[in-house]
């Protein structure tokens, strides 16, 4: 699922120019965000885990637990972010079951990349 595609005719957008930085490792969650356009390096521990291009969704995290940001996202080209919030994000989950499959593979496989660094 191609979430850049899903949210294509979205307006209330957020730009991120190269270099600034999403959120930090450690910060409180209030929102996630789709990568609209543009890449974006996802950080854990000081360390590079991805590197997120158009459609990629990140801080998903914050609206499954109440618990600090567990990566810092920098923007590597200037950038265009769709911030979803709580009310919305259990929205989607209850109204298009993809988008809910989407959420769960999304962090599986980065859970999987995780334990292959450890």
């Amino acid at each position: 699922m191609n979430l850049a595609e899903l949210f294509r005719h979205e307006t209330d957008l957020q730009a991120l120019q190269a270099g600034q930085t999403l959120f930090n490792e450690g910060e409180k969650g209030e929102l996630m965000y789709v990568l609209i356009s543009g890449t974006a390096s996802i950080f854990v521990r000081n360390r590079l885990v991805e590197t997120a291009e158009a459609g990629a969704m990140m801080g998903e995290m914050a609206m499954i637990e109440d618990a600090p940001r567990t990566a810092t996202v920098i923007a590597r080209t200037d950038c265009m972010l769709l911030p979803i919030g709580q009310k919305r994000f259990n929205f989607l989950v209850q109204q298009t079951p993809n988008f809910a499959l989407h959420v769960m593979r999304v962090i599986a496989d980065r859970l999987r990349r995780a334990d292959a660094f450890l």
